[in-house]
């Protein structure tokens, strides 16, 4: 039976977690919908669902992406009305979702404390405010992605062979919404070997039962429906359409896009948290592994990108880096989020002379301040944002991925006092949950500082 000091700590977690779910919600309706040409592609897409049956965009044309998606949307057009309002709702409520998996996700792979902080980063990021405020599939597709992902996790944890059933189901979903769903079976292969199997005849079952549901999924759309071939996939347009003499992109412009579009200060705390977990070993092994997990997610979707812009020669992923990269977000925000557990952890050791106490210690709660610091930054920019009817985020000079604003009901003064307020809301939420661990930091300074002063007494 829970305890009152368990059912209260349960409590303070959730209430912790509406909070910052609250807060992202009213940011991303305060910034109004945006669109662009993909938007209303896919859009008519959808449309085409209510019309013909399929997700046509045109009489007869199929668009060249998985349908899932459009089924969904088309699902909510027949029941609250066909508009792209209705449609971007449904981005949204998809992105509250994602925003919940990325704590849940955080929570099983760190702790609560990094789960809920990488929940503010991401749900509070002008990147997922933005996809979450636009008609297009990512959203949907980066949610059924972290479900697979979690519940996934949750069987390899559990060893019971059925399990694997349900994320193979859902890894049928996520593949039958975008073709980048694929990802995330980077995080979870790793968690798999991770495990360390020994029965060959066991691994072999448990493959062939979570490859199998997305497999049929799969070959029963593309061969048996559409009759278009399992590869219709790959003849995609993005593959198809070549970089011109004018556009010449840099070996760079992964890292100008990143560290123009997430921040210095969101850069820092990814570094730093990985560089702590890699130069204490001993002390923070149980932070090692999963960062490891993070890093390899984030290095296979950068470099697949890279790969298709310097050695294909492929435009669209270069100038839509925003799109191509997306499933690398949650990643950089478990990783950026992770110094707070480290913090926390650190009071633990025994066997640190004091400079070396004083040096890792510096280092985390630096890294922890980057982290919280990004929160603060997104909010200022996503304030500047309503400045403008047009956006574009820029990768190189003038090549990026662009949206158009429609505006919303508010005035700009109205606007900043929702974002206000939901800043203030997702402050006072993590302040709450980790009121425990800030008193006995700001507790553990006060000892390195009377410590330093007696040194320098004596």
């Amino acid at each position: 039976m829970m305890t009152k000091e368990l059912l209260k700590i349960k409590m303070r977690e959730y209430y912790a977690l509406l909070g910052v779910l609250f807060a992202s919600f009213l940011v991303s309706v305060s910034l109004g919908q945006y669109q662009n040409w993909d938007a209303l592609t896919e859009y008519g897409a959808a449309s085409g669902v209510i019309q013909w049956g399929f997700p046509y965009t045109s009489p007869g044309i199929l668009i060249n992406q998985p349908p899932l998606g459009y089924y969904i949307d088309a699902l909510f057009f027949k029941t609250f009305g066909l508009s792209y309002e209705t449609g971007v709702w449904v981005t949204t409520l998809f992105g509250l979702g994602s925003v919940f998996l990325v704590y849940e996700i955080g929570k099983v792979l760190y702790g609560k404390r990094t789960g809920l902080v990488a929940a503010a980063l991401f749900g509070l990021a002008p990147w997922q405010i933005i996809m979450s405020r636009t008609f297009l599939i990512d959203s949907q597709s980066l949610f059924f992605s972290l479900l697979y992902l979690l519940v996934g996790i949750w069987a390899i944890q559990k060893s019971s062979l059925k399990n694997f059933l349900v994320p193979g189901i859902l890894l049928g979903f996520a593949l039958l919404t975008k073709a980048f769903a694929v990802f995330m079976l980077v995080p979870l292969l790793l968690v798999y070997i991770n495990r360390r199997p020994k029965n060959l005849k066991r691994v072999i079952q448990e493959a062939a039962l979570f490859f199998s549901p997305a497999l049929v999924l799969n070959l029963l759309w593309y061969e048996v429906i559409t009759e278009e071939g399992a590869f219709a996939i790959f003849r995609h347009n993005d593959f198809s359409t070549y970089l011109s003499g004018q556009a010449a992109p840099s070996s760079f412009f992964l890292a100008n896009y990143f560290v123009g579009n997430l921040g210095i200060f969101f850069i820092a705390a990814c570094i730093l948290s990985l560089f702590l977990s890699l130069s204490q070993r001993r002390l923070l092994s149980k932070f090692l592994v999963s960062d490891l997990f993070c890093f390899a997610t984030i290095i296979c979707i950068l470099g697949f990108d890279a790969f298709l812009v310097l050695v294909k020669n492929l435009l669209v992923p270069y100038i839509s880096v925003l799109k191509y990269t997306y499933p690398a977000l949650p990643a950089f925000c478990w990783l950026a989020s992770s110094s707070i557990d480290k913090c926390c952890s650190l009071p633990h050791w025994k066997n640190f002379n004091r400079k070396q106490r004083v040096l890792v210690f510096s280092i985390a709660v630096a890294g922890l301040f980057f982290a919280l610091a990004t929160i603060g930054v997104n909010m200022t920019r996503l304030n500047w944002l309503t400045k403008w009817n047009y956006l574009i985020f820029v990768v190189e000079g003038e090549y990026g991925y662009s949206f158009n604003r429609l505006l919303p009901a508010w005035s700009n003064t109205q606007i900043a006092a929702i974002q206000g307020f939901a800043f203030v809301l997702a402050s006072l939420s993590l302040a709450w949950f980790n009121l425990d661990k800030l008193k006995s930091i700001a507790q553990h300074f006060k000892d390195y500082a009377s410590a330093r002063k007696e040194d320098t007494d004596e």
